[in-house]
């Protein structure tokens, strides 16, 4: 069985505070699902995406060679490029912020030819409650660990869910890798 993978350190603390910042000085929008519905029952969260943020290159180009060396000691899909932006969320307790279980594959251009998903928790785990990352590998539900800047990889056909965010905020960046249909 394909089990996520833990990176911690993937991205500095410091590049985290700089993307919730540059986050927080744009205009971010209602988050919605695989094909564009929205639906508050399943995701209530507001997104923006990395393109539309200035100064992230660095932030891109570190992620992308931490998903190729990953994908080749873990994994070993066909990838072949990263054809969508990546996004950020923010996840905040006024409204229970969360995303309820599914997967990253769907109809659409890009969404049905992921392969790996990659979040990384931007926030400072003292900065929310609740809100943790659950993935269902298997027949047992695995828990991300909080760390500041840690990335966790795993397949984007895996079950997984953000659970309601109780107190606070949480922030995560969130990167698909693209390639050709599984077989």
């Amino acid at each position: 069985m394909l089990h996520p993978v833990f990176l911690p350190d993937a991205l500095s603390p410091e590049d985290c505070e700089a993307l919730i910042a540059a986050v927080r000085a744009g205009p971010m929008r209602d988050a919605g699902l695989v094909g564009g519905a929205t639906d508050h029952r399943i995701r209530r969260a507001e997104v923006v995406w990395l393109d539309d943020l200035p100064g992230c290159d660095g932030v891109m180009q570190a992620l992308l060679r931490l998903v190729a060396r990953v994908n080749r000691d873990d994994f070993g899909f066909d990838l072949t490029e990263f054809g969508e932006s990546a996004q950020v969320a923010r996840y905040g307790a006024e409204r229970q912020g969360h995303f309820g279980w599914h997967s990253d594959i769907g109809a659409g251009t890009w969404a049905s030819r992921r392969k790996l998903t990659i979040v990384v928790q931007l926030s400072d785990p003292a900065a929310y409650q609740d809100g943790a990352l659950e993935i269902w590998p298997d027949s047992r539900v695995m828990t991300a660990p909080r760390q500041r800047g840690l990335a966790t990889i795993f397949p984007s056909f895996q079950l997984h869910r953000v659970t309601p965010v109780t107190a606070g905020e949480r922030f995560s960046l969130t990167l698909w890798s693209h390639g050709p249909a599984f077989r």
